[in-house]
């Protein structure tokens, strides 16, 4: 695509390993040019980061998912000529993004206030774990460990579990989009007053924002803690019936919101026997068991055929290999090849964005350590 949004713009990204640079592809799909500042030699930290251990073209794959149609600019911060050019980036930067902890960037004097002396247009861009400042202020910033600081363990599963994770590092990825978010209104606010300005976010607070609902839930409703279900498959803590996934003879299926009673009735069930809407919460385990007798006994095929004519809300429950052949899967076009350094390919997501009618694709690989040195001196540092 032409023109994208962002064309025109520069980023310095200092951030590593997950929520700062997956703002950073955010911005780079939407046509930003995206320089990743890095340590000379090993580069940023997440490029050592492997999920189930894959390792493609020297980095992990998952460094490959998040650093795609960027570029790699290598600099020792404690080198003063290193440093200089760094400055010199700056003063022609748009956006810097960087998640380091607390202080880090002061001993090398690229903290918010003295980049704004060299660059006062400039939007200053941090994830933190916990904030700069405060008891925990110093905690590692890190998704499981935020996730169960934060109470999010205690909302998925059933009530013999104990605390359960996301299998995602979902924190991380919804921080991201915060920072996205925050930068894009930065600028915005840029284009009126000529100002640039400092975005801060924290994992801790996009932990709690994911939790927006059930956080005011809870403060609403005598800060009762969140009742899981005693049955195994139930959807939400805070949820009535039908909410979950229920066993088919085949497989699985999930109900979510709808009329109790209408869906007795389609499932055998005598619907006179769940008129009264107040009992979908209170009786809700005693309700999913009784569904959950019923729904074991067709295939989830049956079910659907059954279910979808009367409205009811209720799909399948799939795993990748079963997704991945679906019509409205293939029908997303989100998969797509990226020819690596080494000439080998790899698929991957594209970006989530449709702009104009256009999907953003953007094939080019993520960098390898100091790849685009020479054409960013080129561009930035020669005059």
């Amino acid at each position: 695509m032409d023109n994208k949004p962002l064309e025109g713009l520069l980023v310095l990204e200092f951030s590593q390993f997950m929520a700062g640079p997956t703002a950073g592809l955010r911005l780079a799909d939407l046509g930003a040019r995206v320089i990743k500042i890095e340590r000379p030699g090993a580069g940023e930290g997440g490029r050592q980061i492997a999920i189930k251990n894959i390792f493609v073209d020297e980095s992990s794959l998952v460094f490959h998912t998040i650093n795609r149609n960027k570029e790699s600019y290598a600099a020792n911060l404690k080198d003063e000529n290193n440093l200089e050019d760094i400055k010199k980036l700056i003063r022609q930067a748009d956006v810097l993004t960087h998640n380091f902890r607390p202080g880090v960037m002061e001993k090398v004097g690229l903290d918010y206030e003295n980049v704004r002396k060299i660059n006062p247009k400039i939007i200053y861009a941090t994830v933190t774990g916990y904030g700069n400042e405060g008891p925990w202020a110093t905690k590692p910033g890190q998704d499981l460990l935020v996730q169960s600081l934060s109470g999010l363990s205690w909302l998925s599963g059933c009530e013999q579990d104990g605390p359960v994770p996301f299998g995602l590092a979902v924190v991380d990825m919804y921080c991201a989009t915060h920072l996205t978010q925050g930068i894009l209104a930065a600028l915005l606010k840029r284009a009126r007053t000529q100002k640039g300005g400092l975005v801060e976010v924290s994992l801790l607070e996009s932990a709690l924002d994911m939790q927006f609902e059930v956080l005011t839930t809870h403060a609403n409703d005598g800060r009762k803690l969140p009742q899981r279900s005693t049955a195994r498959g139930a959807g939400h803590a805070y949820l009535s019936a039908p909410y979950g996934l229920y066993k088919t003879r085949d497989g699985y299926m999930a109900l979510a919101m709808g009329n109790v009673a209408d869906i007795a009735e389609t499932i055998g069930l005598s619907g006179q026997s769940y008129q009264d809407a107040s009992a979908w919460f209170s009786r809700r385990d005693k309700i999913l068991e009784e569904f959950a007798s019923m729904l074991c006994e067709k295939t989830t095929a049956e079910w659907l055929a059954l279910l979808e004519p009367k409205g009811i809300w209720c799909g399948p429950v799939n795993d990748y290999h079963r997704f991945f052949q679906e019509d409205g899967f293939i029908g997303t076009g989100m998969l797509q090849q990226v020819v690596l350094q080494d000439g080998t390919s790899l698929t991957t997501t594209r970006s989530v964005y449709q702009i104009d009618g256009e999907h953003l694709y953007a094939d080019r690989p993520a960098p390898k350590v100091g790849q685009h040195n020479t054409s960013i001196v080129h561009d930035y540092l020669e005059n």
